[in-house]
């Protein structure tokens, strides 16, 4: 079960075409095979750009249980294949009261909120113990010191509203210091604010690719217990928006996405030549064919780092963990949990002394 949850093909080249042969997938670009995947290995098969798949291959995967999700090449979503909903009505039938409730909303979205304030911090928490210079470490530190007062705010927010408020001051101040993470010539990496659409820089574009990949797989998390992708509770309800899966996300974007980035430029696992602007679409930055394979490997990698979880009182994949915090979400809903528990980076490993990734 690890490994379905854990192993994702990933099909980026345009040229690249996937087809059925007996129990297996094949990966060709033009008359070479390019990879060759049993299909009892794959939980899911994301393709990007122009990259294609046989109607034969779709409908075993549709049948099996196997999501194809289809993505441009920069990251962004555009649409997803998948088998009738099996999910338990009666699941859904409890998300949809638990959104209607606004009391209920409001408690899920602060615990939202408050994991996602408490793993930003301990990112620029460690980002100030290994700061370059005295300056780096002060202007981390008193970030860290803002986010703490707004941790405790938003434990005590009145409102949905007031929460997204606070959460949008709290990124104002993640990202006026997250350059301060990096310590590759600012020639090279630099990184000023969050730009999204388009991404102007090769930071944000790194940022923007991984945040996609990690909503696809907090969707299939949700999915895969039942849940509706799309009634949020912190995330507004919009056509097409993954509310559920994004407000599952917040938990994962910075003890994930922003430290892999981070280490990713630092190390120089990607490169200035793995990115390449786009002229005609506003100067968007987006990563070339190499550089998305560079990511999604190191990315892969990361998910299968073992972390602890405080309810399970043992070590697991990190991968595997937006697909047990959806099964609690869905506990919660059903009312087995009297509150939703968030995961929380950071927390100590059994019997070692040692922190979590």
């Amino acid at each position: 079960m690890i490994q379905q949850f854990l192993n994702t093909l990933y099909v980026q080249s345009p040229e690249a075409h996937v087809r059925l042969d007996h129990d297996t997938l094949r990966v060709t670009i033009g008359e070479d095979e390019a990879a060759r995947v049993p299909l009892h290995h794959l939980g899911g098969v994301v393709l990007f750009g122009g990259a294609s798949m046989s109607q034969g291959a779709l409908e075993r995967c549709a049948e099996e249980g196997r999501e194809v999700t289809f993505l441009s090449l920069n990251g962004r979503f555009r649409f997803r294949v998948e088998g009738p909903t099996s999910g338990n009505v009666l699941l859904r039938l409890a998300q949809m009261d638990a959104h209607r409730d606004q009391a209920r909303t409001l408690e899920i979205a602060r615990r939202s909120v408050a994991a996602k304030i408490h793993n930003s911090r301990l990112v620029l928490l460690r980002g100030a113990r290994d700061a370059r210079s005295e300056e780096d470490r002060e202007r981390l530190t008193e970030a860290v010191c803002a986010l703490e007062e707004f941790l405790a705010t938003a434990t005590t927010a009145s409102s949905v509203d007031t929460l997204r408020g606070i959460e949008g001051e709290v990124a104002a101040w993640y990202f006026s210091v997250y350059g301060r993470l990096l310590t590759v010539p600012t020639a090279e990496f630099a990184f000023a604010q969050r730009t999204r659409r388009p991404p102007r820089d090769r930071v944000n574009a790194l940022l923007s690719f991984l945040y996609s990949i990690l909503t696809h797989d907090c969707a299939g998390a949700v999915e895969g217990v039942g849940l509706d992708p799309q009634i949020g509770f912190l995330h507004s309800v919009r056509p097409g928006r993954p509310g559920l899966a994004l407000d599952l996300a917040e938990e994962f974007r910075a003890g994930l996405v922003d430290r892999l980035v981070a280490t990713l430029i630092n190390r120089r696992q990607v490169r200035p030549d793995h990115f390449e602007v786009r002229e005609g679409a506003g100067e968007s930055v987006m990563l070339t064919e190499e550089g998305r394979k560079a990511v999604l490997v190191a990315y892969q990698k990361r998910k299968q780092e073992r972390v602890a979880h405080s309810l399970l009182k043992e070590e697991v994949p990190l991968g595997l963990v937006p697909h047990l915090q959806a099964r609690l979400l869905a506990r919660h809903l059903r009312g087995e949990l009297p509150l939703y528990p968030p995961f929380l980076f950071g927390r100590r490993r059994q019997g070692r002394g040692k922190r979590d990734a």
